[in-house]
Formats: structure tokens, C-alpha cells, sequence
């Protein structure tokens, strides 16, 4: 019998890590109190991991044009449509505590055209969408409805690029059976006492 994907690709034990994986798996575990799954997993291949996380901090830690909440919504709602557990439950828990408000990942996850977000915002989920699953036939016209939300042009790229980028997490995710941390489920649905 086969062997199921997260057996096949075990996270490597963290002891045998080079050190510059071990030092941010242990900076991220001091700060969350749990290691994601997603560094676990691609901790397999350490020079594929850290051009994977260089290149998801150039994206979603950058300042810009989108709030941190808003690249997460871009995450949720093209993870739902790529059917990427691990990242909508994951980013969903993101999305939760940068918008403060415990509703909106399950929202955007399900619908984001019915979820309680801006009209801005739904233009750059419907520009990411297409990204997502129809880039060949994005146009100049999906540009013009950009423009009346005042999206400028590095705005339109982080949309694009946020999209592709998960895209490729998303496949990650899925061929490697990666599953969610407990952790994640919970995190910005409830205030904290």
C-alpha cells in the first residue's frame, strides 16, 4: 500500500536542520507557541524553503497599497477555490486577527462576492480570482475595474503576485498532504481575556 504524502515526505527533526531553518522555526514557535505545519513541511528541502519564505515575506509583510488583512483575504479566497485546506484555515486564522473580526475568513472562504467587505475589496478578490484560475485571459479591462477602487499599478502587482504565489503554496499543500495545525482553528474568533 502507498504510503500517504505526509509519510513520504516526513518533516525533517529539527536538530538536523541547518541553522538558519532551526533559528526561524524556533522564532516562529516563541512568537505563535507552535510550529506551522507549512515550515515543517517544506523544511524537506531547505534551499526551497527559503527562497518559498523570501519570497512570501517580500510579499505579505511588505507596506504598501493592501493592508496585511487585505493580502490575507487574497490568500483565503483563492486557497477556497484551489481547495487548499491547509492555507484557507491557516490564513483564515490570519485574516481573522488582522481584520479583527472573527466572521470575515469563513466569509471570504465560502463567498467573498456575499462576504461583509468593501467594494474595493471585492474588485481585488474578483482581480485575484482571475489570477488565480484564468491569468491567460486577464485584459485591459480587468485593469479598468481596478481603477475607480484607486488601486495603483504595485497594487494591481501584489494582487497578481500574492495570487500566483499561493497558487504554488496551494499545490504544495495539497500533493504533500499537508494538514493544518489544531492551533489555527481557534485563533481571532474570540477575544482575548
Amino acid at each position: 500500500m502507498p504510503l500517504p504524502p505526509s509519510q513520504r515526505f516526513p518533516a525533517p527533526a529539527l536538530d538536523t536542520l541547518p541553522d538558519d531553518i532551526r533559528t526561524r522555526l524556533l522564532a516562529v514557535q516563541e512568537k505563535s507557541g507552535f510550529v506551522p505545519n507549512v515550515f515543517l513541511t517544506l523544511a524537506y528541502r531547505p534551499d526551497e524553503f527559503r527562497a518559498f519564505f523570501a519570497y512570501h515575506d517580500a510579499l505579505m509583510e511588505k507596506d504598501g497599497g493592501l493592508t496585511k488583512a487585505e493580502r490575507e483575504m487574497i490568500v483565503v479566497a483563492t486557497s477556497a477555490a484551489n481547495q487548499c485546506q491547509y492555507c484557507v484555515i491557516a490564513h483564515g486564522a490570519i485574516l481573522r486577527i488582522r481584520a479583527k473580526n472573527p466572521l470575515i475568513a469563513d466569509q471570504v472562504a465560502v463567498n467573498y462576492r456575499k462576504a461583509d467587505i468593501t467594494p474595493r475589496q471585492k474588485a481585488m478578490l474578483d482581480f485575484a480570482m482571475k489570477v488565480s484560475a484564468d491569468a491567460q485571459r486577464v485584459s485591459e479591462e480587468d485593469f479598468g475595474a481596478l481603477a475607480p477602487h484607486g488601486f495603483s499599478d504595485d497594487d494591481i502587482w501584489d494582487i497578481a503576485a500574492i495570487s500566483a504565489f499561493f497558487a504554488l503554496s496551494n499545490r504544495l499543500a495539497n500533493f504533500t498532504g499537508m494538514r493544518p495545525n489544531e492551533e489555527f482553528y481557534l485563533m481571532g474568533r474570540l477575544p482575548k481575556k
